[in-house]
């Protein structure tokens, strides 16, 4: 079926609720590599319950499956996400109700061989004060989709990142198990687990999914650049440019302009970059 512009411009997914409590914000943490080192003082509030803190990057796993593409015509075969935005209107506490509210707020046409950008959003609030928790912007590749006669120009573009050797760069590992952990969260496509899938697939193994890849980062730049402090995130953002394989170490190049610390991911082991044009906004 092809994409019909005007219908996948209407699209809303209203009044979706969801709730997590503190199993699922330590176990979101140990997915994104938080305690590794059981005597890390500083890492263990994130998976002990004791003054229990949350890892920013956990807003996009709370309401997982919330979103308005269920009817949206696209190939699910041929999509991969391009990038993640988020803002965080108010520090995640560790355990909710919350209700998700979700729209498409753009979708253009790269052409018949090149494929379509589909972006939603998506507003979390809290459910008992409805007062507005995060906000989700998802960008979608539909790379089987292109040629349905949407607008050619106009999509985002990414936050560039400085022209100057960064400032730091953070080296962190992923274990060889970490995507079977960390799809425990939300997020259970055989392709992260499920060896024979994966081949299928055209991967020599399960691949690392990207929303960890994105939750390793911020691992990183918490530790690095906010000292650990969760209220000090107020947005992270990225593009989605390579996959991680279970195991890789990941480099972070970081530059810190004011409220703003770019970043970017590549393999320590491969000469790959795996995320782009990260924004990281600090509380000012």
């Amino acid at each position: 079926m092809a994409i019909d512009y005007d219908h996948l411009m209407s699209l809303t997914s209203e009044g979706e609720r969801f709730s997590y409590g503190d199993r699922e914000t330590m176990l979101y943490a140990l997915g994104v590599g938080m305690g590794r080192d059981p005597l890390a003082a500083k890492e263990l509030p994130y998976v002990y319950e004791k003054d229990l803190k949350t890892v920013p990057t956990m807003a996009t796993v709370i309401a997982w499956g919330a979103g308005p593409l269920r009817d949206s015509g696209i190939n699910y075969l041929m999509v991969v996400h391009g990038e993640q935005k988020l803002t965080l209107h108010r520090p995640l506490p560790a355990a909710a109700d919350i209700i998700a509210d979700s729209r498409v707020v753009g979708a253009w046409d790269k052409g018949a061989d090149k494929g379509a950008v589909i972006v939603t959003e998506t507003d979390i609030r809290l459910a008992d004060t409805d007062d507005k928790l995060c906000t989700l912007t998802s960008t979608t590749f539909a790379r089987g989709d292109g040629g349905f006669g949407g607008p050619t120009d106009g999509a985002p573009k990414p936050h560039p990142l400085p022209d100057r050797a960064p400032d730091q760069t953070i080296e962190v590992d992923t274990r060889a198990d970490q995507a079977l952990l960390y799809r425990l969260s939300g997020d259970r496509n055989p392709l992260h687990a499920d060896p024979e899938f994966a081949t299928a697939a055209g991967f020599p193994a399960p691949i690392l999914h990207g929303l960890c890849t994105y939750g390793t980062c911020c691992r990183a730049i918490l530790g690095s650049v906010a000292d650990y402090d969760h209220t000090a995130i107020t947005g992270f953002d990225v593009r989605f440019s390579s996959p991680v394989f279970p195991g890789e170490t990941i480099l972070v190049d970081v530059w810190k302009d004011g409220p703003i610390a770019s970043f970017r991911a590549r393999l320590k082991e491969r000469d790959v970059v795996v995320i782009n044009n990260g924004k990281c906004t600090l509380k000012s």
